[in-house]
């Protein structure tokens, strides 16, 4: 199985009708890969679903994870070793660790330094496709 994670940048990107990002949406979604968004992402990127049809298109190919209570203490527990402050991050980073275990999972990211060392403190194999 591979798997694609998105990050806020990611989405912002959709959004904003960059081909190349749209691209490997599109690849992952016809490929039939596992496509994951925190809800902390979506959070970050949503302004107003009226005027975000492509984002709303987008998020149609993927998962949303939520930010429940054990995620969000694993998040926090994550930015306190790594000593990051960004919770979304560290939530974008933690979707990748669980499909890692299954798989090859590739996270789509505007923040790569920031993924690649929270990805580092995991200790799991993710590719980082920087945008």
């Amino acid at each position: 199985m591979s798997a694609l994670v998105l990050d806020a940048g990611a989405l912002i990107a959709l959004d904003r009708n960059d081909r190349e990002v749209w691209a490997i949406l599109r690849v992952a979604s016809d490929d039939s890969e596992f496509i994951q968004v925190p809800a902390g992402a979506i959070a970050q990127a949503w302004r107003d679903g009226r005027r975000q049809v492509l984002l709303t298109r987008a998020l149609r190919h993927c998962d949303e994870v939520a930010l429940d209570g054990t995620t969000a203490r694993a998040a926090g527990l994550l930015c306190g070793q790594s000593k990051t402050a960004d919770i979304v991050d560290a939530s974008v980073a933690l979707a990748a660790a669980g499909l890692a275990r299954r798989g090859t999972v590739s996270v789509l990211t505007s923040d790569s330094g920031d993924i690649e060392h929270l990805i580092a403190t995991l200790r799991i194999v993710a590719n980082i496709v920087a945008i």
